[in-house]
């Protein structure tokens, strides 16, 4: 069982799940935390949705660094492992992670729901803020009365004007809605529900310019 086999079922799952959705939007390997931490998929709707993959053929080292990060930003997280990986794995995920589990059957993956996911209980807004460019934030204040007298602000101070002025529905809507609307300059996306996205967050704790 390959990394690109199970990226490849996950993905044609996820299209199939949100194919009749135009306001769904699912990117491959989004980054998070300075572009330093790439989710392997994300879906961007009413929420935003990761999912990362660990084949036979990975380790689970890295798993409890992706843990933190991931459990700042994301409103729901799915692990996708591979059999022989699960039970490595599942000890070090939080409760609230749903987790799918891929065995390869008649030269295919077959994908089984583990353990249904629940909603992230303790997102860091302060993180989630700093996905948006400084442009999408200013747009932001923009969109509802607040920009008067900040545009020319720090981004910091741009960031912190959001995190108190906004409640955390708005602040979460109006970061969806920018990574939803962003194309990376120079690539184009492959489909609807295939857009490059560029989700930038900077672990200094500094708003992304």
């Amino acid at each position: 069982m390959r990394d690109a086999d199970v990226r490849r079922a996950i993905k044609f799952k996820l299209d199939a799940l949100h194919k009749d959705d135009p306001s769904t939007r699912i990117v491959e390997e989004m980054g998070v935390w300075g572009s330093t931490v790439r989710v392997d998929m994300a879906v961007i709707n009413g929420e935003l949705s990761g999912y990362e993959l660990k084949s036979n053929a990975d380790t689970v080292l890295r798993l409890p660094y992706q843990v933190e990060i991931y459990n700042k930003v994301f409103d729901r997280m799915t692990l996708v492992v591979g059999d022989k990986l699960a039970d490595k794995a599942l000890p070090l995920i939080p409760a609230w992670w749903g987790c799918t589990v891929a065995t390869m059957q008649n030269d295919q993956i077959r994908l089984t729901l583990k353990r249904k996911g629940r909603k992230n209980p303790s997102l860091d807004l302060s993180v989630v803020v700093q996905m948006l460019w400084r442009e999408e934030a200013i747009s932001a204040l923009e969109a509802h009365g607040l920009a008067d007298g900040w545009r020319t602000k720090r981004s910091a101070e741009i960031a912190n004007r959001l995190l108190t002025s906004l409640s955390p529905k708005q602040l979460s809507d109006e970061v969806r809605k920018a990574l939803k609307a962003r194309m990376k300059l120079g690539q184009l996306a492959t489909g609807k529900l295939n857009m490059p996205v560029d989700a930038v967050c900077d672990p200094s704790g500094r708003a992304t310019c």
